[in-house]
Formats: structure tokens, sequence, C-alpha cells
């Protein structure tokens, strides 16, 4: 038993280290190596206990108590272990998004930085990391950005005393210098005291989402002071006694310096999901390297003269240093990941 027992400790670090190589090109490694080695766990134990020294009816015995324990188990956490690993399955089948996407669960908004046979991680935008459990995602919708683009929006309510054509012309001016394609503007609703204008355009870097709405309301606070339109509440009171003549717009100022050009914080929030995404796009690459390499296999068992087999061999060994490569980078972006 005793000899069973390492003989299989040693089996189950084998193989996880050969199934960490194998599947280093799989985006979903980590749920595929988790559901393996807990099948080869449970198979292990269940040999351990026919090589222990008793007798068979207490083998018996025992392995009846690991089928009922088992059984039990499964019972009484099938709406948690086995309801998510069943949906870690499903979402998977599915392929709704992908490491990197950004998605918006319930209150969870962020980036998919991780994806396992149990949960769902995102970091947000605060650059925290959120586990989402399988099932949450699959009984709760689940919205994803579109990585061929987005649409970003804001609103503004002003009163009904300024001319719509103005407010329109001021937001789509701001859309256009926040660097959307096609805005538009929409009037929301006509309140008691206001109204609400929205003003909407395509976002073609996703990437750049966050960065993206708030250089929006920034237009939107130049673009409307600089025809003269006040953004105050209808209801706006002050005790101090101002001319009629007065507009409560700040002086213009020159553009702000230090801030274009510079580092998007967006590579700060979303790390994590930044590599996640370069690890997914890496193995894409690989699978790529690999039908190339298989395709100069075969052409390399019909080739008839040496010179045409040399040419493939020079080929192939390109090929195959190339893989070797993003091997090496997925390999080390997995450990920065996990650093």
């Amino acid at each position: 038993m005793i000899v069973a027992i390492v003989v299989g400790i040693i089996l189950l670090a084998v193989i996880h280290r050969i199934l960490k190589q194998r599947l280093r090109t799989k985006s979903d490694r980590n749920m595929q190596r988790q559901l393996v080695m807990a099948i080869l766990t449970f198979v292990l134990l269940v040999i351990i206990v026919i090589v222990s020294p008793i007798t068979d009816n207490q083998k018996g015995q025992v392995l009846s108590l690991i089928g009922i324990i088992l059984s039990a188990a499964i019972a009484l956490s099938s709406t948690t272990l086995v309801g998510n690993a069943m949906a870690g399955l499903m979402l998977r089948s599915i392929k709704g998004f992908r490491a990197g996407d950004f998605v918006s669960v319930g209150d969870h908004f962020g980036r998919v930085s991780e994806r396992g046979l149990f949960h769902v991680e995102v970091q947000t935008e605060f650059r925290d990391l959120v586990t989402l459990p399988n099932l949450y995602l699959v009984t709760n919708p689940v919205k994803v950005v579109r990585t061929s683009g987005t649409i970003v929006w804001a609103e503004v309510s002003l009163g009904y005393d300024i001319s719509r054509s103005r407010i329109r012309d001021a937001l789509y001016r701001a859309a256009t210098e926040s660097e959307l394609k096609e805005p538009f503007v929409h009037v929301v609703s006509l309140g008691d005291f206001s109204v609400v204008y929205r003003v909407s355009g395509l976002l073609e870097d996703v990437k750049q989402l966050i960065s993206a709405r708030s250089r929006l309301r920034e237009r939107m606070l130049d673009a409307l002071h600089a025809d003269g339109i006040e953004i105050v509440s209808p209801t706006f009171m002050s005790t101090r006694a101002y001319h009629p003549s007065d507009d409560f717009i700040p002086m213009a100022t020159h553009p702000e310096s230090g801030t274009s050009g510079g580092p998007s914080p967006e590579a700060m929030l979303f790390d994590k999901a930044e590599q996640a995404e370069t690890i997914e796009e890496l193995r894409e690459r690989v699978i790529a390297v690999q039908v190339e390499i298989n395709g100069i296999e075969k052409a390399l068992k019909a080739a008839d003269n040496e010179s045409e087999r040399s040419q493939l061999e020079t080929r192939r060994h390109r090929w195959q240093q190339l893989l070797d490569r993003l091997h090496a980078r997925i390999d080390s972006s997995a450990d920065d990941q996990t650093s």
C-alpha cells in the first residue's frame, strides 16, 4: 500500500507536469487540468484501497463507504460544486466571451482575467479581482463588449430656455473631439424643469473604454461652456447677489498639458486581463504555426528529391524556432500572471 501511495503521488506529479506542457496552447487549460487531476486522484484512492492489506470483505466495505460519501457529496453540493463545473462546461461550449473581454454581470463590470472549471475571474476598473462562480454567470445575463467597437454615451440635463439646436451642435462637436465615430444626439426625456440629452458615438478601440467615457464628459463641459450654455440645476439658488447678466461658466483656459500622449490608465487598471488576452492570442498563433509545421512534415514525406527535402527541412526548422519562442512567451506570461 505504501508503494502504491508513493508511486501514485509521483505519477500524479508527472501527469500534472505533462498536462501543463500539453495544454498550454489551450485557453481552457486550467479547467481541463483540474478535471483530469480530480478524476485521477479518485482513481488513485480506489487503487490504494484495492492493494491495501485488508480482507476482501473490508475492501468492499471501504469502497462502499467511499461510494456513499461521494454520492452524498454530489447530492449535497450539486447546486455549487457540480453545478459550477457543469456551468463552466456550458460557458466553454457557448463561447460567449474570452480572456480580455469587457463583461458586465449584475453589479460587476470589468475585463475577464481568468477562466476556470468553477469560476471566472474579472478585473474591475479599480484593478481589483472579482471571482464569479460559473453558476452565477449562467443564471444571470452577461453583457459582453464587442471587440469591434461599442457605443460610448453620456447624458446632461439642460433648461427649456436653451435652444435645442445649440445644444445638439455643442454635444455633436464634443463627441467628434472625443474621437468617437458617427456621433449622434438624442432627447431622452422632457422633465418638469429640464430636458435630458444623450450624446453617443462609436468607440472602435474598446480597450480605451474607461478613458473614452471620461474624455467625452470633459469635451461636453468644454463645448457647452464655449457656447455660453450654463450647466446648473433647474432649482439653482444662491444667497449672494449677482447681476442678471452674470454667467456661471468658468473662464476659458489653455488645453491641459501632459494629458495627451501619455500612458493609458487602462494598462494599469486591467494589467492581468491584458496578460490573459496576450496569452490567448499567443495560443492562437501556436495553433496556426503547428498547422504550418504539420503541412511541411506531410510535404517532406511526399518529397522525391534531396533539394526539395532540404528546403522543406529549413522551413520546418524556422517554424519550429518560432513555435519554441511562442511557447517560451506563453510560459513567461503565465508566470507573470500568477505572480
